[in-house]
């Protein structure tokens, strides 16, 4: 899984955090999205997905291998 944060779009509201803190955090200066593990295991791949689900302004893409 390829994934993505297309900082023009986040607005920092933190989904994906709370969902998937092992994988996102969030920048200290402007609270955007920052992405921790570029190729998480498969163990996080269903949150993840949640966590793109759940972003306000779909500022996170996901591409399956």
């Amino acid at each position: 899984m390829d994934i993505a944060i297309d900082q023009d779009k986040c607005m920092g509201a933190g989904q994906c955090v709370l969902i998937a803190p092992e994988v996102f955090d969030q920048d200290e200066t402007d609270g955007r999205a920052l992405l921790l593990i570029e190729r998480p295991g498969s163990d996080h791949h269903e949150a993840i997905r949640e966590a793109h689900e759940s972003c306000p302004l779909g500022a996170i893409t996901l591409r399956e291998n």
